[in-house]
């Protein structure tokens, strides 16, 4: 069985980067709806990149508060 791990970043300009292996069936949804939530509380564009031989990637990006 697989690890199922998603790993957060928040990159300097502000962008919030996760990355996942594979996610088993198991959470599979869980993590659709983590990421989903995460967009809509961050706000801004959803920008979903596939690695080599992955099924997901998402990258999200949103203006700074206070700019």
């Amino acid at each position: 069985m697989p690890n199922d791990k998603l790993t957060i970043t928040i990159l300097d300009d502000g962008t919030i980067k996760v990355e996942a292996d594979q996610i088993g069936a198991a959470n599979h949804k869980n993590a659709d709806e983590f990421l989903a939530f995460l967009a809509r509380l961050a706000g801004g564009a959803v920008d979903v990149k596939q690695r080599r031989g992955h099924h997901h990637g998402h990258q999200h990006q949103h203006e700074a508060q206070g700019a």
